[in-house]
């Protein structure tokens, strides 16, 4: 019942009526690359209402006599405008200066645009080093460079992407009901050249983030279109080789259409005795297109290949006695290969209200073969206990939003209303036993169909010193498993699950504000769980809270600190090396941020 009061109640806000407003989009003037989060100030004789630029730089706000406009990074203007009139605002770029942040509303948003200012002063080459950008969040790799990294954030070992949501350009990264495990995130078909802004946040508080969003989410962006056109090649230790190569397709007109095209290739024999002989290539290219001046389409395609051998993990008493080198293996037939295909279709549409529609429709093929030994010959003396995890994928996914800004007096209200769905079709998800990457005999074989559909409403009403964000998300599952090694069949399952979201911020002044952050999230449990344990406790929720503040001590020094707590309920866990399912009871993770 309380999430029906909620529901009507964010739906009764949207219906507020709209007074004369300034509407416009905010670009880079060298790139024409839109600007999100960049703060809007409206000046009248009434005073001054502020507002910041949407993902796509857009943005409307009650109209003055003259707006001011600025971002970290890029020179601040001031101009007079007309009402009613869509305006398009080219900012140069500046030096990097704090002393251009401002704390208003929205500024812990606009926090994870700073990521924009890390890539630039410290450039990347992997997507190991992109993740890192996100303040809290540590990663770790094992088993060779073509392996998904350890994620751990806020206290969690979020496995290879259980408990944190990866997505670029929209486009879901983490694998559900993996061979690997639940949630794999494998973000190494993403050229770092490409990535244009990183959001990040911690927590369930986020209504557009469904899925595995517990411990928090990353979002990369990806360039619309780029400046120039280069060529790199990089060499190092261990016989290393990076190629980059970025093509400018489209040299003017940028706004009307603009196109680019990037490759690269990596090369690396290791620091260990067996060389890795690690290989990936990646090609990515990308359209644009103003089909009208209130209709834009984009389009990317890619295509990503990874092969390689691990030295793995080695027990301390081999290297104790002398049996191996530090950089020695017991088994040196670890390893794997995977490849991955993508298309992302993007359209998105400004109606003359000033409501934004914005659809996305994605396809991912992919395969994954991956050779592990964790325990050598503990298990199988003669033949040691090395195993194969492997699957075949196909992902067809689509998400639409309509957003609409409404005015009344000095308070702005913005409603988002959205519904998708993702499909993933897995043929021959296999567990098996092998020795020296030769088939031995099969421990788990089959097919896996889930799909998640959803729908959320979310409010944003920003007043004076105040923000309030509430949202409300719909998550409904079918889960399929259809084993190849044993009969009869277990029934297909299905379960819902509402998430709602309470976030309040008040800015006290333009050094200091408060927030508080409350919301439910969940992760799906792999569809074998599901399955086998006939739908029960299988979307364990995570009920989260933040209480924080952001003060400017300086002018040059931005400080976040953040109290937070986060429950899980009761999971059931699937451990893909040994192709068992784990139990486990409920949780709690209490810590302080401090950025």
């Amino acid at each position: 019942m309380k999430y029906c009061i909620l529901f009507i109640l964010l739906l009764l806000s949207s219906l507020l009526f709209s007074q004369a407003i300034i509407k416009g989009k905010v670009v880079d003037a060298k790139s024409r690359e839109p600007i999100e989060y960049t703060m809007v100030a409206s000046h009248s004789a009434n005073g001054v209402i502020y507002t910041t630029t949407d993902i796509n730089g857009n943005f409307a706000i009650q109209f003055g006599d003259q707006i001011s406009v600025s971002f970290l990074g890029y020179q601040s203007i001031t101009i007079p405008v007309l009402p009613n009139q869509p305006i398009v605002i080219a900012l140069e770029p500046a030096a990097i200066n704090l002393k251009d942040f401002v704390i208003q509303n929205n500024t812990v948003a606009k926090f994870s645009t700073i990521s924009k200012v890390d890539l630039a002063l410290k450039p990347v080459s992997n997507s190991q080093e992109l993740l890192r950008v996100a303040p809290g969040l540590f990663i770790a790799q094992h088993a060779g460079g073509g392996k998904a990294e350890q994620i751990f954030l806020r206290g969690f070992d979020c496995d290879h992407g259980t408990d944190i949501q990866v997505s670029v350009d929209g486009m879901p990264v983490n694998m559900v009901s993996h061979a690997h495990g639940q949630g794999y995130a494998d973000a190494h078909f993403i050229i770092p050249e490409t990535v244009n802004n990183i959001n990040f946040g911690a927590g369930p508080y986020y209504t557009e983030h469904g899925n595995l969003n517990t411990a928090g989410y990353v979002a990369f962006g990806t360039y619309k279109n780029i400046s120039k056109s280069r060529i790199q090649v990089e060499r190092g230790q261990f016989n290393s080789t990076r190629g980059l190569a970025m093509i400018d397709l489209f040299k003017k007109d940028k706004d009307l259409q603009s196109a680019y095209i990037a490759a690269e290739y990596n090369y690396t024999d290791g620091p260990t005795i067996y060389p890795q002989n690690f290989n990936r290539y990646n090609i990515f290219g990308k359209y644009n297109l103003s089909i009208t001046q209130n209709t834009q389409l984009s389009l990317s395609l890619s295509t990503f290949k990874s092969k390689w051998n691990a030295s793995g993990q080695i027990p301390s008493r081999a290297l104790e006695n002398g049996m191996i080198d530090r950089f020695g293996s017991i088994d040196p037939s670890e390893g794997g290969n995977t490849q991955r295909q993508n298309a992302n279709l993007i359209l998105k549409h400004q109606f003359k209200n000033g409501g934004n529609f914005n659809n996305q429709l994605y396809y991912t093929n992919y395969d994954f073969n991956l050779y592990s030994n964790f325990s050598f010959y503990l298990n199988d003396s003669v033949n040691g206990d090395a195993i194969q995890q492997a699957e075949s994928r196909n992902i067809i996914g689509y998400t639409g939003n309509y957003s609409k800004q409404h005015f009344w007096g000095n308070t702005k209200i913005e409603s988002v209303y959205g519904i998708g769905f993702r499909h993933d079709a897995i043929s021959n998800s296999q567990l098996a036993n092998t020795v020296k990457r030769v088939f031995l005999n099969n421990v788990q074989l089959g097919d896996i169909l889930e799909t998640n559909a959803f729908s959320f409403v979310q409010q944003e009403i920003s007043s004076g010193k105040w923000l309030i964000n509430a949202g409300l998300r719909l998550d409904y599952f079918h889960f399929n498993y259809k084993d190849h090694l044993s009969v009869p069949q277990n029934p297909s399952q299905q379960k819902s699950i509402l998430s709602p979201k309470l976030n309040i911020q008040y800015t006290i002044n333009q050094q200091v504000q408060v927030f508080i952050k409350t919301g439910k999230g969940f992760h799906s449990n792999d569809t074998r769980v599901v399955v086998a344990n006939e739908g029960r406790e299988i979307l364990p929720a995570a009920y989260g809270s933040d209480l924080g503040i952001v003060f400017k001590p300086t002018s040059k020094t931005i400080i976040t600190i953040a109290a937070w707590q986060l429950l899980l309920d009761q999971e059931f866990v699937y451990v893909g090396d040994e192709g068992i399912i784990e139990p486990s009871g409920k949780s709690i993770r209490q810590g302080i941020d401090i950025t």
